[in-house]
């Protein structure tokens, strides 16, 4: 598995988390990182990306207040904080690698999954 998320859960109106996302392709530091969400019904989503050394983010409208992405080298894992959960956050979550220069916000230009880690927010 070269891709393995965790940290999903069930969780009330306001509450935070944090998604976990261990990186095992060899050379981390060149990959964008990114996750993405799918509610049932709906089509996968673009949530947050970082850049290969982590110095520029970019975030989906409806998260960028609340949510903040970071990645960690030396443990080859990328993160997911996410604050004040609303109901609509409600999804399965999937951290994606593709190998190239700039962020990219496209499910499709990504190469690598994980398996996905499911979030509930509750009232």
């Amino acid at each position: 598995v070269q891709l393995q998320a965790s940290g999903g859960g069930l969780v009330q109106v306001g509450d935070s988390l944090t998604l976990s996302c261990v990186v095992s392709l060899r050379t981390f530091g060149t990959y964008i990182l990114g996750w993405f969400r799918q509610a049932p019904g709906k089509e996968r989503e673009f949530v947050a990306a970082i850049s290969r050394i982590g110095s520029k983010t970019t975030y989906a409208p409806a998260v960028e207040d609340r949510f903040t992405i970071s990645r960690d080298s030396a443990v080859k894992t990328v993160y997911l904080q996410m604050n004040n959960l609303k109901l609509e956050d409600t999804a399965v979550y999937y951290c994606a690698a593709v190998d190239r220069a700039y962020i990219t916000t496209r499910p499709g230009d990504y190469d690598y999954w994980g398996q996905g880690t499911q979030v509930t927010v509750s009232s």
